[in-house]
């Protein structure tokens, strides 16, 4: 838009002679970017450390077949077992980095404004973003799952 209007950004990039005329600046700081991220993945743990201190698993490698259908059925006798600390927190961890592949990850891969203008680079920028873009779309769930 501004390059269109014939003004013309500094661009952080070296060397600083470099011609680039389609060249904005991102309007978001990083504050902008990071705080709103941190701020909900820091609720999305908290709500996971919370909700795994509540939750129990019935440990049914101790009974026998038979005696697991009866115990099963009744649902009143059977032992069960906390999450320890750990195991808490790791699934604290997969949550937030199946956030971190599929949001930060997946928005640098999928993102159109890569794809516009060939960099000498490019060959190596598209290797990455290909890696990139396998983590978001394989890892960012598959951790996600792993909760």
């Amino acid at each position: 838009m501004a390059a269109a209007e014939g003004r013309h950004w500094e661009h952080p990039y070296v060397p600083k002679d470099l011609k680039l005329p389609d060249y904005v600046p991102c309007f978001l700081s990083q504050k902008d970017i990071l705080v709103p991220y941190l701020g909900t993945s820091f609720l999305l743990v908290s709500l996971i450390w919370l909700f795994s201190g509540l939750l129990c698993f019935p440990l049914f490698l101790s009974y026998s077949r038979s005696n697991l259908i009866r115990k099963i059925r009744s649902c009143r006798t059977y032992r069960r077992s906390k999450l320890s600390k750990t195991d808490r927190l790791l699934m604290c961890w997969w949550a937030f980095t199946g956030l971190t592949h599929i949001i930060l990850e997946g928005y640098f891969a999928f993102s159109p404004d890569f794809y516009k203008e060939k960099t000498p680079h490019f060959l190596a920028e598209v290797c990455i973003v290909t890696v990139e873009g396998i983590t978001a779309v394989l890892e960012g769930p598959a951790s996600l799952l792993a909760v």
